[in-house]
């Protein structure tokens, strides 16, 4: 089975709500049985805590619900996933720098905003900005942003495992 893993900071935002789309988008494409997600962080700091509540209302606002739980990224990931996709930067450089530690892992390392056309970024966010601190009307950003770059990375990862 291939998998992809959703990373942010804390696993409580951005990479929960990406992992809820993209799993909901797994399943109306009849794709369970081939792919599989989950998302982490690279902190620490909710180990075990359910995403934000701002994040579960956008969620719940269509239709999309999700059980995860935060957790850390891990070295075995690396080996576990075959794509990886950072939210912004500093999530991207993190994984780089972990990925040099580990031999032989085929783990593609990717930006999520790569995947959003500029059409669907009206306001040309170079990185998936982070709601934490801002009020639900940043989440729903969010949530416009992750849509069509989780459709955009489904097609993308289907057309690539399809000319393997």
């Amino acid at each position: 089975m291939n998998r992809v893993l959703f990373v942010c900071l804390g696993n409580i935002c951005r990479s929960p709500m990406a992992e809820a789309i993209f799993q909901n988008l797994l399943e109306k494409n009849a794709q369970t049985k081939a792919w599989s997600c989950d998302s982490a962080g690279t902190s620490n700091y909710h180990p075990g805590e359910r995403p934000d509540r701002r994040t579960l209302q956008v969620l719940n606002k269509y239709g999309i619900q999700t059980q995860h739980r935060a957790r850390q990224i891990l070295h075995h990931d690396f080996e576990e996933f075959s794509y990886l996709i950072a939210m912004d930067d500093q999530h991207l450089e993190h994984m780089l720098r972990m990925q040099k530690s580990l031999p032989q892992n085929q783990a593609q390392i990717l930006r999520m905003i790569d995947f959003i056309s500029d059409d669907q970024n009206p306001s040309r966010h170079q990185e998936i900005p982070d709601p934490y601190y801002g009020d639900l009307s940043d989440f729903e950003a969010v949530y416009q942003l992750l849509k069509p770059g989780c459709e955009n990375l489904l097609s993308h990862i289907l057309s690539h495992a399809q000319a393997l």
